[in-house]
């Protein structure tokens, strides 16, 4: 097996409440040349330490309240971000709907050339309805958006893979579509979700599935599905899990933090969440699993929580039902320096 990928968030978008505290007001960006160096200093931070990937969201709308605040385009960002670095592996977030996929076919390819083979898609098929309304876009129904999605993907890999292509589809027609220059690496596709929609997408279309974080067992269940989906298809699908680590000296010590952090939730602000990602599956999951409410992406469910020994065991076990790659929160420092650089050589 290749060594564990790592994968962390692009500063693109300004968190506002969280949800064990009770303070009001957005965050506030920084203005000009200050978010200039912000942005593309942290960036390099993790190219230093040593991440594989960087994920860029879309998000163009958050109240800070119900869910994050400003946001910055990620078109825009990821094009910064390949200026900005030399080897860390871009994956844009792209909701179809709010683009075109020939244009995104035509804008990947010239990332694709200056990044030199660094860019990716992660294909996002929508959850945050407000979202679309606001930018006059048509959600569609859960499973439909997932079918407007799987047309989106076969026009982009038509296009890379085709000197011209045309399509004749329910959401897009494209009439022969010609890239010049040419992508010249292959396109890797990535994408989230739990329903039998997504699964049956990724079986189909994608090459890496996103999930949010769980226990093990949770986890492996879930590869399960989705390895069950692509069985007909024959495709080879591989795993990423979103966590937030929480890294001690003891695991009484990280535990004693958890237990604070649940006991502050602010119950209001977790019901406004769980109402607003009501369009999707698995995100603020109220399953019973009580961790799954102190991050948006459940990323404490994936209880890389204790000590930096007991971290990495949750690590291993997490590789070993089938996990390739770790998406990060990497806001805590003790997990940066005593157990980063070990999961990075398992």
């Amino acid at each position: 097996m290749e060594n564990m990928l790592t994968c962390t968030w692009a500063p693109t978008v300004f968190a506002g409440n969280q949800i064990v505290d009770k303070r009001s007001g957005p965050a506030t960006l920084p203005p000009g040349d200050d978010l200039l160096e912000l942005t593309t200093q942290l960036v390099q931070r993790y190219e230093r330490l040593g991440l594989s990937h960087l994920l860029i969201a879309q998000r163009w709308f958050g109240s800070g309240d119900e869910i994050e605040a400003s946001s910055l385009d990620c078109l825009a960002m990821t094009a910064l971000f390949a200026g900005c670095t030399e080897e860390l592996n871009l994956i844009t977030a792209i909701h179809p709907g709010f683009f075109q996929p020939a244009s995104v076919a035509k804008w990947g390819a010239t990332l694709d050339l200056v990044s030199r083979g660094r860019w990716a898609i992660n294909l996002t098929s929508g959850w945050n309805l407000q979202e679309f309304d606001m930018y006059g876009i048509d959600p569609l129904e859960h499973d439909e958006r997932y079918a407007r999605s799987a047309e989106f993907l076969q026009v982009l890999r038509g296009a890379w893979d085709n000197a011209k292509f045309s399509f004749d589809g329910k959401y897009y027609q494209i009439r022969d579509l010609e890239l010049e220059p040419r992508p010249s690496h292959p396109l890797v596709v990535y994408q989230g979700g739990q329903s039998d929609a997504a699964m049956q997408m990724a079986a189909s279309h994608s090459d890496w599935m996103f999930l949010n974080g769980g226990s093990p067992e949770k986890i492996a269940g879930l590869i399960e599905r989705a390895r069950a989906a692509s069985a007909s298809t024959g495709r080879h699908l591989r795993f990423a899990v979103y966590a937030a680590p929480l890294c001690r000296k003891t695991d009484d010590e990280a535990w004693a933090e958890i237990d604070a952090r649940l006991a502050r939730i602010d119950e209001r602000l977790l019901a406004r969440r769980r109402e607003r990602t009501g369009g999707a599956e698995g995100m603020w999951s109220d399953d019973g699993d009580e961790l799954a409410a102190l991050d948006s992406n459940e990323g404490y469910a994936a209880r890389l929580i204790g000590s930096p020994a007991t971290v990495l065991q949750r690590v291993t076990d997490l590789r070993d039902a089938g996990v390739e790659m770790l998406h990060l929160d990497l806001r805590d420092r003790l997990f940066c320096e005593e157990v980063l650089p070990v999961v990075q050589a398992l």
